[in-house]
């Protein structure tokens, strides 16, 4: 353990401007952490993309290891939580940001980070899933917490060919609900209504600035796009419904209204995947082993090696990304 190791590096000079470039590393380098994990599978998110390309505010510490999914086996323990052999899962924590993350051999790791791998998911499957279909998960369930049923009418997810997008048309259709997607690329729309959606829209009728309030036409959404398209979801929610916002690929900006929250008793519900109590994640995580269909998992993934993932980070900002890309770095 003690042989370098290859890692992608991301680095800022005195004028701030960002490079990337692959690394040699030993286990020295790495950070503080009690669990060290040999880390055999990761993913490409949208914000990893940001992280490598400098397009969004991600690295707060530089240098910087990306990767803020992992999936690995433990190779030494300070604790008692974990021991060596252990197949165990990471996402967020600050990994990849403010922490070396898993776009390298090795990651040192805290253990409050870490969850057992579910049982039946491969690591391969789990990074398949990765935050984007995590998100999806923890969204699914706010709405169910808020009441939302499938006898309550159709759900809205925007940005449908993205990775929280494509998990959560899945997700939804097997629980029954009604699913309408928005697409900036309709034609992937037989693709999406393969993963379960009733409908497919234009991203054009949510993107623009809009009234505040609209015809009532979805019980509730998931939205990963935010700023005008998050404002049109809520307007368009009908009476009690809710929408769950989880991402920002259309801005941070929210211009709506209060008319959606006092008019129809609209809930927006705020989704946090990084710093999730460890009881959510594992909660999630049981329920995306048992609930997502392996054979739609594997339709909307994309498998490449280390050498593949700066060129996946540019794509994934450009729009060229369907569904979710896997690192398997075992190769």
């Amino acid at each position: 353990m003690q042989e370098p190791f290859k890692a992608i590096l991301v680095s800022r000079d005195e004028d701030k401007k960002q490079s990337v470039a692959v690394a040699d590393l030993t286990l020295a380098e790495l950070m503080e952490g009690d669990v060290v994990v040999e880390v055999e599978a990761t993913t490409v998110n949208y914000k990893d993309g940001l992280a490598i390309t400098g397009k969004g505010p991600v690295i707060r510490r530089w240098p910087m290891i990306p990767g803020i999914d992992a999936a690995g086996t433990v190779v030494s323990s300070e604790g008692d939580a974990f021991k060596a052999g252990d197949k165990v899962l990471l996402n967020g924590f600050g990994v990849g940001e403010t922490h070396l993350g898993a776009y390298a051999r090795y990651a040192r790791l805290k253990s409050d980070w870490l969850i057992a791998r579910p049982d039946g998911m491969s690591a391969m499957e789990t990074m398949a899933v990765g935050t984007a279909g995590y998100t999806a998960m923890l969204s699914l369930m706010a709405l169910e917490r808020h009441g939302i049923t499938p006898d309550s009418g159709p759900i809205l997810v925007t940005g449908a060919n993205g990775g929280v997008g494509t998990v959560a048309i899945s997700l939804l259709s097997k629980r029954g609900y009604s699913v309408v997607a928005s697409t900036g690329r309709l034609g992937e729309a037989d693709f999406l209504k393969s993963l379960g959606a009733s409908e497919v829209i234009d991203r054009a009728e949510l993107s623009e600035p809009g009234k505040p309030l609209g015809k009532e036409r979805w019980a509730g959404a998931i939205d990963a796009v935010g700023s005008h398209t998050l404002a049109n979801a809520l307007a368009m929610t009908q009476y009690g419904g809710a929408v769950a916002a989880c991402g920002l690929a259309q801005g941070m900006d929210l211009p709506s209204s209060v008319a959606p929250f006092i008019l129809r008793g609209v809930s927006l519900l705020g989704i946090d995947s990084v710093m999730a109590p460890k009881p959510l994640r594992i909660e999630a995580w049981k329920r995306l082993s048992a609930e997502l269909e392996r054979d739609k998992l594997e339709s909307l993934t994309t498998t490449i090696g280390f050498d593949g993932i700066i060129d996946a980070a540019h794509a994934i900002l450009e729009g060229k990304i369907r569904g979710r890309v896997v690192v398997d770095m075992m190769r």
